[in-house]
């Protein structure tokens, strides 16, 4: 592909398609290309947690009516943490973030002996997407979907390094949103 587009036996063009015609397409700008073949590759939904059903003590959960506390868990949601990486720097500068308050967060429950941690919004209300200012196709028609931010930490975000670094990094575990417990373990079954 790299050598016919380098010898200009192929190009390519980015716009959108206003319709077929009989030799190819014709795009949105009036220009027309003939093509033998079209494939597209619009279309891509992105599934927040792999399009997996969630459900706590039976009762679904919609992500799109949860908050995400610090781009790491889910409100309402217990024991439950994904890793998003930066979208505007390294993937794994978050990532490796989040597996270190991950491991914080894990040695905590241990300490106070619960098994589980659940954050809770209490008054916080939806105000910005899981992402901001990321205009890709396939994050904007999936982000109706997905948690959502809150005003204020700890439900916000970040794409930034440093303030995550002081979010999950060096910021109390004990922060009032995070509720540790022990709920009755249930019979198998």
């Amino acid at each position: 592909m790299f050598e016919a587009i380098k010898s200009g036996r192929a190009s390519i063009v980015t716009d959108q398609i206003e319709t077929f015609t009989e030799t190819g397409i014709r795009l949105k700008s009036g220009r027309e290309l003939e093509a033998d073949i079209i494939v597209t590759a619009t279309g891509l939904v992105m599934q927040a947690f792999g399009g997996i059903h969630l459900e706590v003590d039976g009762k679904k959960i919609d992500l799109s009516q949860t908050l995400s506390y610090k781009g790491v868990m889910v409100s309402g949601v217990p024991n439950l943490a994904s890793v998003f990486g930066y979208i505007n720097a390294s993937w794994t500068l978050k990532a490796d973030l989040i597996c270190a308050w991950m491991c914080r967060l894990l040695n905590a429950m241990d300490h106070k002996g619960v098994r589980q941690v659940t954050p809770q919004k209490g008054d916080e209300s939806a105000v910005a997407p899981f992402v901001q200012n990321f205009n890709s196709g396939c994050m904007e028609r999936a982000l109706g979907s997905w948690p959502k931010q809150g005003a204020t930490a700890p439900w916000r975000v970040n794409q930034n390094y440093f303030q995550d670094t002081l979010s999950l990094k060096w910021s109390s575990l004990d922060d009032g949103a995070l509720k540790f417990s022990n709920p009755p373990r249930h019979p198998p079954g």
